[in-house]
């Protein structure tokens, strides 16, 4: 079997129907449609291009990658810490694209969030936030894009 070659390509000079195929394909992940066949209809294509193109016709977000931020937190093991923290990233307008937790041991739990900062607020701004929360033990920056 071939490698695949991935291209990106400006939607302009594509014909109409991968647009539609990526509007179907949305339709579904946010549950606006129950299956391909209701995501076709409402997005104008047949049930067969969606079919042949849906797993090979994807939309990128440019958008991505930019003001992501991955924090590394120590917090307390006990029940609400790690719901407080994400509550502070809500509040301050972040979007959290990733958690990860650690089993805890000697009573702190190592977590790792990466957010999409949003509506203006800064890194180290988000940080001091972030310390504010009790249970918090330790927050470190470990990367920003």
């Amino acid at each position: 079997m071939a490698q695949s070659k991935l291209l990106l390509v400006d939607s302009a000079v594509l014909p109409d129907v991968y647009l539609k195929v990526v509007e179907a394909k949305r339709l579904l992940a946010v549950g606006q449609v129950k299956n391909l066949s209701e995501a076709a209809k409402k997005a104008g294509i047949s049930r067969s291009a969606l079919y042949k193109y849906k797993d090979y016709v994807f939309m990128h977000n440019a958008d991505i990658d930019q003001n992501v931020v991955t924090f590394g937190a120590t917090l307390e093991d006990r029940p609400g810490v790690l719901s407080a923290l994400i509550n502070r990233f809500s509040v301050a307008g972040a979007n959290i694209l990733t958690v990860n937790q650690n089993i805890p041991a000697d009573g702190v739990a190592p977590v790792s969030v990466s957010a999409r900062l949003e509506g203006g607020i800064g890194t180290e701004d988000l940080a001091r936030q972030l310390r504010l929360v009790e249970g918090v033990v330790e927050i470190r920056i470990l990367s920003t894009r």
